[in-house]
């Protein structure tokens, strides 16, 4: 079975938002249509508190795209954006969600950030065993997508959203690790380039571990 995962398409990720993604919005159409040819599709939802960590303004006499050393883990420095219950945080206007299954809300604890759709930032330096038994633990690492997907039997996932570099990147690498046989939906996720070929990178980075980059018109 296959499942579509659409991540972070919020006000805040697309033009006008706190933390823009050129051409952001130019992604609904493509993500609205491709709906259609899933039985289940899913979404994440950044959704901080407004003191996390991974905010510049919540570390006085820093700026955005600054690293700093937060609780152990190196951590870029962003604009305040999707904090809970905002406009920022919401879904934007014309993404289609009547077909939404499941939404999985990440970014919630202010010690770490959580860029994958699965587990947070910490997750990269952990096993796949490791992963498992913490999220069978109940620890907030998971976000509850991995639980989801395997119950219902999911074995290919489809990765739309943004952003190419950053979020839709660690969740395919996440989902990749995890077992599922991962695909990135290239035309309908768009990227940051905080630094010019970031999102180039990216690609080659998802590749290299097998995940499969393909267009819309190759499903």
């Amino acid at each position: 079975m296959k499942a579509l995962y659409i991540i972070d398409i919020q006000n805040d990720f697309c033009p006008g938002g706190a933390l823009a993604v050129h051409e952001g919005d130019q992604i609904i159409p493509v993500v609205n249509q491709l709906q259609e040819q899933f039985d289940l599709v899913i979404m994440s939802q950044d959704w901080h508190p407004a003191d996390h960590g991974s905010f510049a303004a919540n570390h006085p006499g820093t700026n955005p795209g600054e690293v700093i050393d937060l609780h152990g883990l190196d951590q870029i420095l962003w604009p305040v954006h999707c904090v809970q219950g905002s406009h920022g945080a919401a879904f934007v206007d014309g993404l289609q969600t009547d077909k939404v299954a499941a939404i999985f809300r990440k970014g919630t604890d202010i010690t770490v950030d959580s860029y994958s759709g699965f587990y947070d930032n910490g997750s990269a330096l952990m096993s796949v065993e490791e992963l498992h038994a913490s999220a069978a633990n109940g620890k907030r690492i998971s976000t509850g997508a991995f639980g989801y997907l395997k119950e219902l039997g999911i074995t290919d996932l489809y990765l739309v959203g943004l952003a190419t570099d950053y979020c839709v990147k660690f969740t395919a690498l996440d989902g990749n690790r995890l077992g599922f046989n991962t695909h990135v939906i290239q035309d309908a996720c768009r990227g940051v380039n905080l630094q010019p070929g970031d999102v180039d990178r990216a690609l080659e980075e998802m590749r290299a571990a097998g995940i499969k980059i393909i267009t819309s018109q190759e499903l």
